[in-house]
């Protein structure tokens, strides 16, 4: 049962397989059979009124009669090459004659009565077999005579194929001019056009490259365009040149082009690199090789054995990838690659066909026009990919610039309302403490005015009361004023008024500043904060007045600096820095102290005690109190940075 369920899953994967690549593969049979329509139909047509195919071939010491089209036997023929002799008859007009050469290789000599009128090796394009490249040369009329006339065409050949001349054209050069335009438009200008094209497209791919590195298939591909262009736009060198090492850059070209295709192709559909995928460089690497270091005709029997074998391994290989890709997703970009393999496929086979002489009418090859063409192709569809996608990008990011613009403008009023809520909340919170404070203090002071006075005591107590309540409403509303973070203005206004407390008491008031700078400046210093420390001192003063019996105070005002901090605001960030100190000293009769720091009484020096320390808390500072029979001291620690709140005092 198990096998089963497991086979049954498998059948639907391959009918959809099926269904997918059958009619690719018919759509692919039909490319074929018009691409060899094509080839078929786009053959120029040549002038048959003047050709002259009838020759006699002196080839290797032998003389024969031959008709044109003919292939030598030979392979290599520099120094004696095959001979052509024939006739052709002039008939005496106003027009000059030519001689027209549609097809031949590897180059050629033409002699009309022994006078040499065209040498092809003059041309270096002439002489690329890949090209097919047409000759025509005018005959100077003072050569001609009426009646017969003798041409002669010499053939030398280099190889690695066999020699090939087609049929030649003898006649007014009127007749002719159009057949040799039309072949040079097909396969000189054509090829150029084409090459050019693509170095236009390989910058363009290097410049993609360069933009996103992340995406190599754009550089790939400029790579193999850059080659094509190498090599059809180098004249490959002509015999008897003695060096190689062009002629090895060329050939070696083709199979490496080959090769960055199938990259590209790997790379395009998002395929993973094959384990042996170096191998497909091993032709073009060997053939480059051989030609830096052997002679002539080496890298061209290399090419022929490996090269142009390499050509159609990555073209089949190309296939393959096209044809699973098809199959696997039948997207466009697919199709389209394919119909494109396939084309150049087709002109692949025809021109290896021409190769091994099993068209025996035929020597014009067109993969390279074709490939040319599909890299053209690839080139300007990935152009047109790349800038849709810039064209998306764009789109996208006037579309995110809106969004942003909204989105800025959404928060910037959401800021706003936050702002005004944390203002409006500040604003409860300082009126809430301004609110206790007037209780704690004012309050209590005015509930004992009123108290006193339904009593009936003296006006001397009401008045005290209510200097009392004065007193502490002046500290409530002086704590209001913006200090800047700079307690020292706070305690400057406080000695003022602690001066004329004690002055009716004969107090003296010692102040007593130790550091230069005072007490450190405190930014995040608040209203609240200052009441406290300024109430603390209060109850001090008030205590070694009215309990001590002092006769002298002094006031001590210093900054401590536990010395690891570069400075105010970095010691302050890093937890070191100054720390602000204030001292009240007298000289009074002191107090007995408890083992835990308190007021050894119950009484309302221990309750007022209590109410210091409280107060310093919820500032975040330390009170430390030490008396004895010479007199009693009260410390304030400030803390390096004041708590936001009273929950953070009291935490």
């Amino acid at each position: 049962m198990s096998e089963i369920a497991a086979k049954a899953p498998a059948r639907p994967r391959r009918r959809l397989i099926v269904a997918r690549l059958v009619p690719y593969l018919l759509l692919q049979a039909l490319i074929v059979i018009v691409t060899i329509l094509g080839l078929r139909l786009l053959q120029p047509s040549d002038p048959d009124d003047f050709a002259v195919s009838g020759f006699s071939l002196r080839e290797d010491g032998a003389t024969r009669p031959v008709t044109l089209p003919h292939f030598t036997s030979s392979r290599y023929s520099l120094s004696d090459p095959p001979l052509y002799t024939g006739t052709f008859t002039f008939r005496d007009d106003d027009a000059g004659w030519s001689v027209f050469l549609p097809r031949f290789s590897n180059a050629v000599e033409v002699t009309v009565n022994g006078v040499v009128v065209l040498d092809s090796r003059r041309d270096a394009n002439a002489n690329r077999p890949d090209r097919n490249t047409p000759q025509i040369a005018l005959i100077p009329a003072s050569l001609l005579h009426d009646g017969d006339n003798e041409i002669a065409v010499r053939l030398f050949v280099w190889g690695p194929l066999k020699g090939f001349l087609d049929t030649v054209y003898v006649g007014p050069d009127a007749a002719l001019r159009p057949s040799y335009e039309t072949r040079t438009l097909l396969f000189v200008t054509l090829p150029v056009v084409f090459s050019a094209w693509q170095s236009i497209l390989a910058v363009i791919l290097a410049i993609m490259w360069l933009m996103r590195r992340r995406e190599p298939v754009y550089g790939v591909l400029a790579v193999a365009m850059v080659l094509g262009v190498v090599q059809a736009f180098v004249p490959p060198p002509v015999p008897p040149a003695t060096t190689s090492r062009l002629a090895a850059v060329l050939l070696a070209s083709a199979p490496t082009e080959s090769a960055l295709i199938v990259v590209f192709a790997l790379l395009f559909f998002g395929w993973r690199w094959p384990r042996y995928g170096a191998l497909l460089f091993v032709p073009g690497i060997a053939v480059f090789a051989v030609g830096l270091v052997g002679g002539p005709p080496l890298p061209r029997i290399l090419f022929l054995v490996l090269g142009i074998p390499m050509v159609g391994v990555c073209l089949l290989l190309m296939a393959s990838i096209t044809a699973a890709q098809v199959v696997r997703r039948q997207d466009a970009a697919s199709f389209t690659l394919g119909c494109a393999v396939t084309i150049v496929l087709t002109c692949w086979v025809h021109d290896m066909l021409s190769v091994f002489e099993i068209m025996t009418n035929e020597r014009i090859f067109v993969s390279r026009l074709s490939y040319s063409a599909m890299l053209v192709a690839i080139g300007a569809g990935l152009t047109w990919r790349f800038a849709r996608a810039l064209n998306q990008v764009d789109s996208f990011a006037s579309q995110l610039v809106t969004r942003v613009r909204e989105a800025e403008e959404r928060l910037k009023a959401s800021f706003a309302r936050e702002e005004e809520r944390a203002r409006a909340a500040a604003l409860a919170n300082e009126r809430t403490r301004l609110m206790r404070d007037l209780h704690d203090g004012l309050g209590g002071q005015l509930v004992s005015i009123v108290a006193l006075s339904e009593r009936g005591h003296e006006s001397s107590g009401i008045t005290d009361a209510a200097r009392a309540a004065l007193k502490d409403l002046r500290l409530v509303i002086d704590s209001m004023d913006d200090i800047g973070g700079d307690l020292m203005l706070a305690l400057g206004s406080w000695r003022e008024r602690a001066a004329a407390q004690l002055r009716p008491h004969d107090v003296a008031l010692g102040w007593h500043v130790a550091t230069p700078q005072g007490l450190p400046l405190h930014p995040e210093l608040r209203p609240w904060h200052v009441i406290q420390i300024v109430r603390i001192l209060d109850e001090a003063v008030t205590n070694a007045v009215k309990h001590a019996q002092a006769r002298h105070i002094v006031v001590t005002i210093e900054t401590l600096d536990d010395g690891q901090g570069d400075g105010q605001e970095n010691g302050r960030e890093n937890g070191h820095g100054p720390r602000g100190m204030i001292s009240v000293a007298d000289d009074g009769k002191g107090f007995a102290m408890s083992g835990n720091g308190e007021a050894g009484s119950a009484g309302q020096t221990a309750r007022g005690l209590r109410n210091m320390r409280s107060r310093a808390a919820r500032c975040g500072a330390v009170l430390d109190l030490a008396s004895d029979s010479s007199g009693t001291r009260v410390r304030l620690q400030l803390p390096k940075t004041f708590p936001d709140s009273d929950a953070a005092a009291t935490g």
